[in-house]
């Protein structure tokens, strides 16, 4: 927790040179411990152990990256360590230079925050800037929040130091200025980041050019930067370039833009058709034009409010704003839904909207986005992000800790903001921008697994008035703690210029925080610290100004999700229920969500029915027909696939609750069923509108055909990959009433029963031995080693495994028994096991084993004495067969045979899901490993090594 001392109108003149904002004498920052203890560093409260990182690729079994040694928690999972010392790690590999240990990443990163914000007068006192790096180094070792991925790669190296994932560029309608978008898109491209922009300031096709010719419009220009683009990909990148283009949509040439790539898409389909490899990465697909950008339309309200009553729309000159055409706004609407439901593009992007919220009027106007649609400011400008893990703010009693979260938002924002004083950029441009208007983009990860957790459906009212309450807390502390910034080191250089509008749109927010009805007693109390940052933020602000132009976004949270080992990325629900779970050794097992039997307890499930309920998930990998599970809870587990997936209006309303409580957008792509209709598309955008989105883009299901489906397929002859996959056992319990027989024994003189309970119809599943005097030793253990082997049973463990441990110990009691069939015995488990194995396994088996009934024993000698099976004389295997009852089939043979045959093809949780629940989640492989990759905001990451297909 941090305090201003001397915040105001003094300590507001601190140093341009040192801030970036005014001048004056410095006073500093005091911070309070929250998470650490004083006189123990973070790193000693922890169970550090050593690890080897094996990341091979899934289809030819080659290494793609190897490290052993590395130093991790106890705590973080395997799939964080691959993906954090494969991708963070700086060094060359094999060098003594090489990062080997998570404490050599998080000291490289956190002290060169501190030694900065030192130098620029953040702090008030050493013993301050020593606890605030002590915070840091404890929220990061313990996944509370992450940075963005590009302070990871390069801060505290010899790299630039650049910070930012998301950039915003400009174009003129020059030739200087289109060429120099190529050249600064480039070299964002380069560094592995993506840049957006908005070509509406290019003239029209329509329009003249000064020489007297005509002018080639935005989208021909489109086509070179598309090149670019994929050719810098090709050359060494480790994921598509990740852009945005955006046209307004009174831009003469918008239905040229709407068509692109919904054209280029009936292209891939004939040349697919015709023969040509046009799958993702095939040889072909490069003949394909305007594939590596997102197209967005931004929409004004005068166009939208045509739309509504089916009005006609102007369409204006670029070089004289006059309006040169007339066209029919619904047809026009229209035709950007049929784009979106042919190929996803284009997205829609609502102007008035966005600059409504605009906090730096004065200083331009936000036309255009990054490539993930999240961050939304000035053109030339970047925006450095961090995401906190909610999950690490649920106490075990179910409420969400608001206060502690409070305090770790103002120990993160202040972090972000110190960045901008050290870092570098890929323009001098951006730089400047950057630097006078401060933009930061805090946002959060595991919202989806935070209301299963606590029993909220996601699209209800009570998981909508959660997740606004907490959207609203985080950015009201964010500019309450940007105004106590500001009167230390002083407000950004903007400011002064933009205080009117800055004041309104935090009014604006403090005013939509009122809206909010709460419903329980966690938002409630979120809701109420909420409202009192918002009043504390004003009045300080209004004083001091702010620090920053904008506060907060919400982000993919795609390689930084994985480092924080959240089920859900961003604003996202629950993927599904089951994902993959990577094991020390190699290989993986499949566990159900960690937020399932949380949200089970805190629906009053007692623990007996949330194991039966979590059994169930990870045998059926839904929730219906769960045993014990009310009907009115299944919403509570609806995903984002599966068999109960989310409705898209319900993703709608989610963004529609948190979007007035965020400074930027929300990057998140609302898929639709390949089934959904044109109709249905265009309400989902026209609805957006309506409910104060910044931002929209849709998927449908299989609309794009260079987006693979699944990854299992194979040429002929080609030999089928070695997977290496440990499943996880599902436990199959027995009903309530089920048949069962007991039989009485002696052997050597020792009595005793056995009672053996079984399935309707698939087998043994339970046994009770006793033997010995109720109290005795003896008694006792007989009665652990039935539930031992009840339970091993019940949990796909085959009876002939047990059969053949067990058959021929010897101990005493031992020799002769009372029964026919097994007539010595030399111990009880000898017997027992022999009695089980006659009365449950089929001929086949026991055969295999040498067991066999006395009338078996029997028929075999006639058998022999008769010289065969001849003249019908001899008895053949289908007379023994028919001589015995085969006791039905064995539950662990179908189980395990099911869960081969279920995850036979799989390798992530996405292909998981379409294998188990037969629902296609439409993705691109990784340009890394080769593995599918799974949705993450409006990109998609892979769980495999941690690569997005945009910012991360």
């Amino acid at each position: 927790m941090t305090e201003t001392v001397g915040a105001g109108a003094e300590a507001s003149k601190t140093s341009k040179k040192r801030s970036g904002g005014g001048g004056g004498t410095r006073k500093g920052l005091r911070v309070q411990r929250v998470f650490t203890t004083e006189g123990v560093h973070p790193y000693d409260e922890v169970t550090w152990e050593k690890r080897d990182v094996v990341m091979t690729n899934w289809r030819d079994g080659t290494v793609n990256f190897e490290q052993r040694g590395v130093e991790f928690p106890e705590s973080w999972s395997i799939n964080a360590t691959n993906i954090v010392t494969s991708k963070y790690f700086r060094g060359a590999a094999g060098s003594p230079e090489r990062e080997s240990s998570l404490k050599q990443l998080i000291d490289r990163v956190v002290k060169t925050y501190v030694a900065s914000g030192t130098e620029h007068g953040y702090f008030a006192s050493p013993a301050d800037a020593e606890i605030f790096e002590h915070e840091l180094t404890w929220m990061l070792l313990h996944q509370v929040f992450s940075f963005n991925s590009p302070v990871w790669f390069n801060v505290g190296t010899a790299s630039k130091q650049q910070v930012s994932a998301c950039f915003i560029l400009s174009v003129d309608d020059t030739m200087e200025s289109i060429l120099d978008w190529y050249k600064e898109e480039g070299r964002i491209f380069k560094g592995g980041s993506g840049a957006g922009l908005n070509l509406s300031r290019i003239r029209s096709s329509r329009e003249l050019l000064s020489s007297g010719g005509t002018a080639s419009g935005p989208v021909s220009f489109m086509r070179g930067a598309d090149a670019s683009a994929g050719t810098i990909k090709s050359g060494g990148a480790t994921r598509r370039a990740a852009k945005m283009v955006v046209l307004d949509v009174d831009h003469p040439d918008i239905e040229e833009f709407i068509e692109t790539k919904a054209k280029e898409e009936h292209k891939i389909r004939v040349l697919r058709d015709g023969g040509f490899d046009m799958d993702l990465g095939g040889s072909d697909i490069a003949s394909v034009q305007y594939q590596n950008a997102n197209n967005s339309v931004r929409v004004s309200d005068e166009f939208m409010r045509a739309v509504e009553s089916d009005d006609k729309f102007g369409l204006r000159a670029r070089t004289t704003g006059d309006v040169i055409d007339q066209t029919e706004a619904k047809p026009l609407f229209r035709k950007m839904a049929q784009a979106a439901w042919e190929c996803a593009d284009p997205g829609m992007q609502y102007d008035d909207t966005i600059n409504d919220w605009h906090t730096c009027p004065e200083s331009g106007r936000i036309t255009a986005s990054n490539p993930c649609s999240e961050y939304m400011h000035l053109d030339n400008s970047s925006c450095n992000l961090a995401s906190l893990n909610l999950l690490k703010f649920l106490s075990d009693d179910g409420s969400f800790d608001a206060p502690l979260f409070a305090k770790a938002v103002e120990l993160v924002i202040t972090a972000m903001d110190i960045s901008i004083c050290f870092a570098d950029f890929p323009t001098e441009a951006i730089g400047d921008t950057t630097r006078k208007f401060r933009q930061l983009g805090i946002g959060y990860a595991n919202l989806g697994a935070l209301l299963m957790a606590t029993g909220h459906a996601y699209d209800s009212d009570g998981g909508r008035a959660l997740a606004a309450s907490i959207t609203s807390l985080m950015t009201a502390v964010s500019y309450r703690r940007s105004a106590e910034m500001a009167g230390v080191v002083g407000p950004y250089e903007g400011y002064a210029r933009n205080a009117e509008g800055h004041q309104r749109v935090m009014r604006k927010h403090a005013a939509a925080n009122e809206l909010v009805r709460t419903l329980h007693r966690n938002d409630a109390n979120v809701r109420a610290l909420a409202t009192d940052e918002w009043k504390r933020g004003i009045e300080i602000g209004e004083r001091s100004g702010w620090r920053n132009a904008q506060a907060s976004v919400l982000a993919p949270t795609g390689t930084i999700g994985f480092m924080m080992d959240c089920d859900t990325t961003g604003i996202e629900p629950d993927f599904s229920l089951v994902k993959f779970k990577k094991l020390v050794g190699g290989g993986s097992m499949q566990i159900v969500n960690n937020a399932v039997p949380r949200a089970l307890r805190a629906l009053g499930y007692q623990e007996e029915q949330v194991e039966a309920i979590v059994d169930y998930i990870a045998q059926h990998g839904h929730v219906i027909d769960a045993p014990g599970l009310r009907s009115e809870h299944y919403e509570v587990f609806d995903c984002a696939v599966g068999e109960r997936s989310i409705a898209p209006m319900g993703h709608v309303r989610m963004m529609a609750a948190v979007q007035p409580f965020i400074s930027g957008a929300i990057s998140k792509t609302v898929n639709m069923p390949e089934s959904a209709t044109v109709d249905e598309v265009a309400e989902i955008y026209f609805e957006g509108w309506k409910l104060g989105l910044k931002a929209l883009a849709i998927y449908r299901d299989n609309c794009k055909v260079g987006q693979p489906l699944s990854t299992g397929k194979q040429e002929k002859g080609e030999a089928e990959p070695e997977k290496v996959v440990e499943y996880r056992p599902v436990r199959k319990r027995l009903p309530k009433k089920r048949p069962s027989q007991t039989v009485s024994f002696t052997v050597a003189g020792a009595e005793g029963y056995l009672t053996a309970g079984s399935y309707p119809d698939d087998g043994l599943g339970e046994i009770f031995v006793k033997l010995g005097k109720q109290g005795s030793t003896l008694a006792g253990v007989m009665d652990a080693f039935s539930m031992s082997i009840s339970v091993g049973l019940q949990y796909g463990i085959p009876l002939e495994f047990y059969v053949q441990k067990f058959q021929n110990l010897r101990f005493e009691p031992a020799g002769m028994t009372d029964d026919p069939d097994v007539r010595m015995a030399t111990s009880v488990l000898d017997y027992l096991f022999r009695r089980l194995a006659l009365d449950y396994l089929p001929y086949d088996k026991r055969a295999q084993l040498g067991i066999f009934t006395a009338d078996e024993r029997s028929a075999q000698v006639e058998a022999d004495y008769s010289g065969g099976d001849s003249e019908g004389d001899g008895v053949d295997l289908e007379t023994l067969r028919s001589t015995v009852d085969s006791g039905g089939t064995q539950v662990a043979e179908q189980s395990a045979d099911e869960t081969a045959t279920s995850g036979d093809e799989a390798h992530t949780t996405t292909e998981l899901v379409e294998l188990q629940l037969g629902k296609a989640a439409d993705a691109p492989l990784c340009m890394t490993c080769g593995t599918k990759m799974r949705p993450a905001g409006s990109c998609y990451a892979c769980e495999g090594c941690g690569a997005t297909s945009g910012c991360s």
